[in-house]
């Protein structure tokens, strides 16, 4: 290569960093970026992402070694990762030369105000999740029952909580509900009592059901012996007498205990006669006579005089028929 093309070369080059730089000027006014300060903070700011992701990673192996639960785990990591990022970005504005100090501050001054003009919502929340993920009244993959909304806990953010519910809904609830919420645990507990309700009619005897009750509890291989099963009277009702029927159970095999204890009392009962009466309403049909004088030959004719006679009595013909 001559040097007389060297020399153009570097010419070029020079006229398309001049332009480079005027672009960016034009683009954004009062900084002075030039190509090589472009390219240096763009390494910068891909070798920041490579870092804070073997950082995260290590953070996360490093906590799951510990006895921290796996919801403040998943809890830490993403406010971490978030820190991270936010760092980089400083960084990478700064090796351009940007005035980093300036943008902190304004934009500390615009959270201050962002929060004075209506979202203090955004910053409740992530409190809530941080007092979520610190004192722990979920954990991930328990059944609960939060603001209303039952589920699986999927996973709680900095946000918001997930919740997965049994026909595989996906609920998002804001960490300020869930925190400000009364919050029932169903599997935290290792064992729970299963309850039946049922009613057998007056004309049965009530000892021999609460026997027949008692001994399809005790006698289930999944029912606890502690504390020991019971067969409660809960209510003389208008047309039966209600028993309950109380059983403890792991918490994993409440459903499988609850579903052989309906089927079995119900299939129990009727072989030993005991009766499992239902609400039944009786309706008398009041005849109506034709008055003295008067004969019907045939059914259509019947039918018509009676429909005389309705007219002439007034009677509401509704349900006549």
């Amino acid at each position: 290569m001559s040097f007389s093309t060297k020399i153009r070369r570097k010419v070029k080059i020079r006229k398309v960093k001049m332009s480079f730089e005027t672009i960016m000027k034009q683009v954004i006014p009062y900084t002075e970026i030039t190509v090589s300060r472009l390219i240096f903070a763009l390494i910068l700011l891909v070798m920041g992402f490579i870092l804070s992701k073997y950082i995260i990673h290590v953070f996360r192996r490093g906590l799951q070694k510990t006895r921290i639960p796996d919801l403040t785990v998943q809890f830490l990591t993403h406010f971490l990762s978030i820190l991270l990022y936010v760092i980089i970005i400083l960084i990478f504005l700064k090796s351009l030369n940007f005035d980093v100090d300036s943008y902190v501050l304004g934009v500390s001054a615009a959270i201050g105000i962002v929060l004075g003009l209506g979202l203090q919502d955004t910053f409740t929340n992530l409190t809530a999740g941080v007092c979520v993920a610190a004192i722990r009244p979920i954990d991930m993959g328990e059944t609960v029952t939060v603001n209303g909304q039952t589920g699986k806990v999927r996973s709680v953010g900095i946000m918001s909580t997930e919740l997965l519910t049994l026909d595989n809904q996906l609920i998002t609830v804001p960490n300020k509900l869930v925190w400000g919420s009364s919050i029932v645990n169903m599997t935290r507990m290792p064992t729970r009592r299963v309850s039946v309700d049922i009613g057998i009619s007056y004309s049965s005897s009530l000892e021999k059901a609460t026997g027949i009750a008692f001994n399809l509890m005790k006698t289930h291989p999944l029912v606890l012996k502690e504390p020991e099963p019971a067969v409660v009277t809960t209510e003389l009702a208008n047309s039966s007498i209600n028993l309950q029927l109380r059983a403890w159970a792991k918490t994993e095999e409440m459903g499988t205990v609850k579903n052989d204890l309906v089927t079995g009392i119900f299939d129990a009962y009727t072989k030993e006669g005991i009766e499992i009466p239902f609400p039944q309403m009786d309706i008398n049909i009041k005849e109506i006579k034709p008055k003295e004088g008067r004969k019907y030959t045939t059914e259509q004719d019947m039918k018509v005089q009676e429909e005389k006679i309705v007219l002439e009595e007034g009677l509401n013909v509704e349900g006549l028929y």
